[in-house]
């Protein structure tokens, strides 16, 4: 059972199991808005004017169900990942920044802006990143 859990993860590598993470969150997140939608939407009015919650639920599910596959793909391949979650933060971000400065309509606009903002931004610094090079590691004994 060891031998075949350090195999899936050796073949995930270091890309994909951040991808897996984002994926798992990203999903998670979306799941939540469809199922029960968060209940304070100051910050979201303008994406909101765009699409309706659920909608935007969805968008959340297929980043996260991307990430999760691309998570699979050899390193290089994997980007359309990164790219989704990248791109469904982006919005939710900016949508609370602009509620807090210039709008004004969200007092902590800015704390909700730079935790969107920094999930997504780590993606963008994974996307360059190479998976380090397998080290060959002598025999155990039993």
């Amino acid at each position: 059972m060891r031998a075949a859990a350090r195999r899936l993860t050796r073949r995930l590598g270091r890309r994909g199991a951040l991808l897996t993470l984002k994926g798992v969150i990203a999903a998670g997140y979306g799941s939540g808005q469809v199922v029960q939608p968060t209940g304070d939407r100051q910050g979201l009015k303008l994406l909101l004017k765009l699409w309706p919650l659920e909608v935007w639920g969805w968008v959340w599910i297929t980043a996260g169900v991307i990430a999760l596959v691309c998570a699979w793909l050899p390193q290089r391949r994997d980007w359309p990942g990164f790219l989704a979650v990248w791109l469904v933060s982006v919005p939710w971000a900016m949508a609370y920044l602009v509620a807090w400065w210039p709008l004004g309509e969200s007092p902590r606009g800015w704390v909700v802006a730079l935790i969107f903002g920094a999930f997504g931004a780590v993606c963008l610094v994974a996307i360059g990143w190479d998976e380090p090079p397998a080290r060959s590691e002598p025999p155990r004994e039993t």
